[in-house]
């Protein structure tokens, strides 16, 4: 069963600056290996001015739980992370298996 991670980014306290350093971070979450597919999206503000519940999206699909599982242990993983933790922003990693595609 094809499993994804995904990251729910929060609102960084500069949004500009996170988005400056986005396109290395996608680079790092390109780097983790056996995936075979990674999506980005970016959340739209809301209509009514309140903050919006997170920032980014980030979603990468793998064969399986034991493809993801290994890809998050690897040298590569643990830069994509070094990278993520020091654009100050938290986050929620979910690991999924998908059920549609």
């Amino acid at each position: 069963m094809q499993t994804k991670i995904t990251l729910i980014i929060d609102v960084p306290a500069d949004p500009e600056a996170f988005e400056r350093e986005f396109p290395d971070l996608l680079a790092k979450a390109r780097a983790l290996p056996g995936q075979v597919r990674l999506e980005s999206a970016k959340v739209w503000p809301k209509e009514d001015g309140t903050p919006a519940p997170a920032h980014r999206t980030l979603d990468v699909y793998f064969d399986d739980y034991d493809a993801a599982s290994r890809a998050v242990s690897v040298p590569e993983a643990g830069a994509f992370f070094e990278k993520l933790g020091g654009l100050g922003v938290s986050f929620t990693g979910l690991f999924c298996e998908v059920e549609e595609q």
